[in-house]
């Protein structure tokens, strides 16, 4: 694996730059932009208040700063009210996220990985939506500690979280082992290239001297303000959209000719998030701007990424996201600034096609001769549960294991690059320990996806990978009586409209209202180039299985050959196709 690592960056000479002088701002900042002016680069109070042995908290000014170092301050949510009659403050723990650049780690960073779960996590590893780890239940404590042992693994967590681009996500199909070989380096280099060049992160975490502050050439791309909110960047290698590359703010389709990737679609303005009851806030699907070379493309992904810096909402945090900047200032308007600054303009779109959003499991022979296994980990929880130690044994594969990791965007993870002679030992294993590559799971929990929620999320409403399951397990009767066990139909539930588990892309998806309950909405795509439409809202478990019991069995009948579910309730009327964010909330027809 080629790792990005620090000294790539802290021994480079500062870059002495203009001032980043911001257009005309409409409305007040809001406190956050505050927060990031008077912060001195992210440096704020932060290592002041990790200091403070009064609390296991953090106060929220610096929490907030504290997402730009790839890390937050979560509570336990399940002790809370007891906590809180006890006259305790709450079960304070720090959620930390990993910047892994196209989701690759070695197998000896894995078994680093999980003894610092044991160390100082909650004994769990969460493989998440955006290709990379989360540890939950790190105390304030260990915090340094924590991030000074990743460090020395050579894996940081700067710009895992914040106003920042974040973790760079591409395709994990092992089928196109040198293809993505190719990506998952240029995904580095993205990566690499737009991570903020403050020194903070190495200041207050690894004890690294302070260097001179209060000089705008720290950051040359972000500025002073970094972003107005956090940017997202995919690349998905058809047919596999694994990433679903159309929820990025910056989507990148990689163009194969005579099997040579040869340069990438560019599509922007993609994102989930929402709220509840504001129909200026809204899902919304990448669009396709036009085609650049391989060679282009990290520029590319700067000046996309400066126009969002410029002309960004920082008033209104809810509007922040690039899809409200394009949907304000319109597409064209927003291709020609970025011409403007490359000082080119895009090629046409080259044609390109998607199969699928899910991954492939089992074992499959790379180009190289070397196989790869895709393991099935349900809602990306990687643990040791009752009757199934998948932590031990995942554990047991990396002592053995000379390749590497990768993780995809469903959660999932592939033992990859073994080599044919230790494919025996790494399959005795996966005998030994039960590990499944979901052979014996419905197609519907193959390809189900759930964010954390509850009891962790501050944001969460309702549940999510813990319920996801449970839910599934009720509607797969229904799809056993009517022989669709083998039919793939992609399902997500988010316990809150943020999205982190992308459910507004899916064929069945739930996203959080309450306690127990959820809206329900049908009809995305199974290869992601649609989104969903609300169907029933604020409904719990019984009410669920009633809907859609006759909807399953109405597909069951009368689906076209090949049909997926999400076409088939768009045919047949249950949901209209949306195919822009901005018909989100257009009134459904069934509600």
């Amino acid at each position: 694996m080629k790792n990005v690592t620090k000294e790539m960056f802290i021994k480079e000479e500062l870059i002495v730059t203009k001032k980043i002088i911001l257009p005309p701002q409409e409305g007040k900042p809001s406190d956050v932009e505050e927060m990031k002016a008077a912060s001195n680069y992210l440096r704020g109070t932060l290592a002041e208040s990790m200091q403070d042995e009064l609390s296991s908290g953090i106060p929220d000014l610096d929490n907030r700063l504290m997402k730009f170092h790839g890390s937050y301050l979560q509570d336990d949510r399940d002790q809370r009210l007891e906590r809180e009659r006890k006259k305790l403050e709450p079960a304070y723990q720090f959620m930390v996220r990993l910047r892994l650049p196209a989701g690759i780690a070695t197998a000896k960073q894995w078994l680093k990985l999980d003894d610092l779960a044991d160390q100082y996590g909650n004994q769990s590893i969460k493989i998440t939506t955006r290709q990379t780890l989360q540890f939950h239940g790190i105390l304030k404590w260990n915090m340094k500690k924590h991030l000074q042992e990743l460090n020395q693994i050579l894996i940081d967590t700067i710009a895992a979280c914040g106003d920042v681009n974040r973790n760079v996500m591409c395709n994990a199909n092992p089928y196109q082992s040198n293809l993505h070989q190719e990506v998952s380096e240029i995904a580095s280099k993205i990566s690499s290239h737009l991570l903020p060049r403050t020194n903070a992160y190495y200041e207050i975490w690894l004890d690294h001297e302070k260097v001179v502050d209060n000089k705008e050439e720290q950051e040359p791309i972000y500025g002073a303000l970094y972003l107005p909110r956090k940017f997202k960047i995919g690349i998905a290698v058809p047919p596999a959209n694994d990433v679903d590359v159309f929820s990025q703010d910056i989507g990148l389709i990689a163009v194969i000719e005579n099997d040579k990737l040869v340069g990438f679609n560019v599509a922007i303005g993609g994102g989930m998030g929402m709220t509840h009851g504001d129909v200026a806030t809204y899902p919304q699907l990448a669009r396709l701007i036009g085609y650049v070379p391989k060679e282009k493309i990290v520029d590319v992904c700067e000046k996309i990424m400066t126009v969002q810096r410029d002309y960004g909402n920082r008033s209104v945090r809810k509007n922040a996201r690039f899809k409200y900047t394009i949907d304000r200032l319109g597409l064209e308007n927003v291709k020609l600034e970025i011409e403007k600054r490359l000082g080119y303009s895009f090629e046409e779109v080259r044609p390109f096609e998607f199969a699928h959003t899910g991954d492939r499991y089992g074992w499959v022979e790379g180009e190289n001769g070397n196989y790869h296994f895709t393991l099935f980990i349900q809602n990306g929880r990687v643990r040791d549960f009752d009757g199934y130690p998948l932590k031990t044994a995942i554990r047991k594969i990396a002592e053995v294991h000379k390749g590497e990791f990768r993780f995809t965007g469903n959660q999932n993870l592939i033992i990859a690059n073994v080599e044919p002679r230790e494919k025996e030992k790494i399959q005795q294993i996966i005998d030994e320990y039960g590990l499944t590559d979901s052979e014996n799971y419905s197609a519907l929990r193959r390809n189900s996806i759930a964010c954390v929620a509850l009891p962790t999320c501050g944001l969460a409403m309702a549940e999510g990978e813990r319920y996801l399951p449970t839910l599934i397990t009720k509607i797969e009767p229904i799809l056993q009586e009517n022989g669709l066990q083998d039919k793939p139909i992609v399902i997500r539930m988010s316990g809150c409209p943020n999205g982190c588990s992308r459910a507004a892309m899916a064929e069945i998806g739930f996203i959080g209202k309450g306690p127990g309950k959820y809206n329900l909405y049908l009809g995305g795509s199974h290869n992601g180039t649609r989104l969903n439409k609300l169907y029933k809202e604020n409904i719990g478990e019984e009410e669920i299985l009633q809907t859609l019991r006759p909807i399953i069995e109405h597909y069951a009948k009368e689906r076209k050959q090949d049909e997926y579910f999400g076409d088939f309730v768009i045919r047949t009327g249950y949901v209209e196709a949306v195919t822009d964010g901005r018909n989100f909330h257009t009134t459904p027809t069934n509600v």
